[in-house]
């Protein structure tokens, strides 16, 4: 029998607060258990799940009984940084800034600024910089995942069948049953330390499909590291989706 509400849901409700209406997205969900009011990574404003059986009234009410708690989540987000000259952007960790070089063709390439600063040399019209630097950081995070995951994996005795790049906002990295792993490439404006973190994790799903505390021994093996990216992931990990 096919999930319904009581009545429709519309496609989102404004909550009243002391300065501005905040819009919030609704979404009917059949699995969900209980209504969940969360801040999605990609940036596309707040989103409300409604669970089987539930209706617009208690959507609303429980928003307005979060939305304290959801106006100092939107106050905390850090404002978005888009791949245009002169922005300062982190790369493994460290920050850079984004200079054209005035050449129509050539490759990205590190070096300094006239300052001394860590930069970033991007040739091609200013309109197509935030294209050509996505495209190279997505490449330089295929390079150093495949490294790392294919280092953890021969330590393991495990073989990957494929590694794929994406840019994912749920999640840093997966493992699927057939041994195909996908990473964000978000990993690579992120220390290295935290970018080997989730390659271990991942490789560490091939041999522990699970996060029981056997998974989470030899993920600590392979990476023991883990503890403290884990928290910084936790700490730092929206930063990053607020880049490009």
């Amino acid at each position: 029998m096919p999930f319904r509400l009581k009545k429709a849901l519309p496609n989102h409700i404004d909550i009243e607060t002391e300065t501005d209406p905040v819009r919030i997205r609704l979404k009917a969900n059949p699995r969900a258990q209980r209504y969940l009011l969360r801040l999605p990574a990609d940036r596309s404003g707040p989103v409300l799940t409604v669970p089987r059986g539930g209706d617009l009234e208690r959507a609303e009410k429980f928003a307005r009984q979060h939305i304290a708690w959801l106006i100092e989540r939107l106050q905390d987000r850090p404002d978005h940084v888009a791949f245009l000259p002169g922005a300062t952007i982190p790369f493994r960790g460290e920050d850079h800034v984004i200079i054209p070089t005035g050449k129509l063709r050539g490759l990205v390439t590190i070096g300094q600024s006239e300052n001394g600063s860590p930069a970033l040399f991007v040739p091609g019209a200013d309109d197509h910089i935030a294209r050509k630097l996505t495209s190279w950081f997505k490449e330089q995070a295929r390079k150093e995942l495949h490294e790392r995951a294919e280092y953890h994996a021969a330590r393991i005795g495990k073989k990957i069948a494929a590694i794929s790049i994406r840019d994912t906002t749920s999640r840093w990295g997966s493992c699927a049953s057939n041994g195909r792993l996908s990473f964000s490439w978000r990993l690579i404006l992120a220390p290295p330390e935290i970018l080997d973190y989730v390659a271990a994790h991942e490789v560490a799903h091939l041999k522990e499909m699970n996060h029981s505390p056997r998974f989470w021994r030899l993920c600590e093996q392979l990476a023991p590291q883990t503890p403290e990216a884990r928290l910084w992931l936790k700490q730092n990990g929206t930063h990053l989706h607020g880049f490009g």
